[in-house]
């Protein structure tokens, strides 16, 4: 397969990827928003308290489950597209390889979290889910950081720079935070991946 098709996959899977992933948080949440409560799960006094991982438990858990591991997929798949459009400089090459464990990290997402509020023991399963969510935070804002640099200086890229690096000012701290500011993080971030997904897409007609 040529590197333009690839590219061009590529760049499908990073708009299908956010928009899957919303849709579907969203749904759940909806659907399953008594169940939530009874975790312990509150809109806006506990918006963190098992969410969104504890949409992966209870009835219709395995969709959560099987979001979790088709977006990181694609994550990874968006962000090999990603580095063939960029220069052959660090930034690129650290910033997509980032971009690409953040995939595998939200994959690993998959891994059925504990409840907070359960009697029993923390499982194998918790502990990969919370290494895994950990991990999402360490690769994916350093992956974003770095890609702003390789898109500062390419002609094509250079207009989503400073964007890039706003949207990581804004998420950064809210990833940590226990409150409704999490919201914004998810928010910023999925605008970001379908932005960037969409000028990769674009990539193509201008070559």
């Amino acid at each position: 397969m040529s590197s333009t098709r690839w590219m061009k996959l590529a760049a499908r899977a990073g708009m299908i990827g956010p928009f899957l992933f919303g849709s579907i948080l969203t749904t759940l949440t909806i659907l399953k928003y008594d169940f939530l409560l009874s975790l312990g799960w509150h809109p806006f006094r506990a918006p963190t308290f098992d969410w969104p991982s504890g949409l992966a438990l209870g009835g219709y858990g395995w969709i959560m489950t099987v979001t979790f591991i088709l977006s990181g997929l694609m994550m990874t798949f968006f962000a090999s597209g990603l580095r063939l459009s960029l220069p052959p400089v660090r930034p690129a090459r650290i910033g997509s390889l980032l971009l690409t464990l953040a995939g595998l990290a939200l994959m690993g997402l998959a891994f059925t979290t504990d409840p907070t509020l359960s009697s029993t023991t923390c499982t194998w399963h918790g502990l990969l889910h919370d290494a895994s969510f950990v991990l999402v935070g360490l690769t994916l804002m350093p992956a974003m950081i770095l890609l702003g640099f390789a898109f500062l200086n390419n002609e094509y890229w250079n207009n989503l720079s400073y964007y890039t690096w706003i949207t990581v000012a804004l998420a950064l701290p809210t990833f940590w935070l226990k409150g409704a500011a999490f919201y914004v993080f998810m928010l910023a971030v999925l605008i970001w991946c379908e932005v960037i997904a969409v000028k990769l897409h674009g990539w193509n007609k201008v070559r």
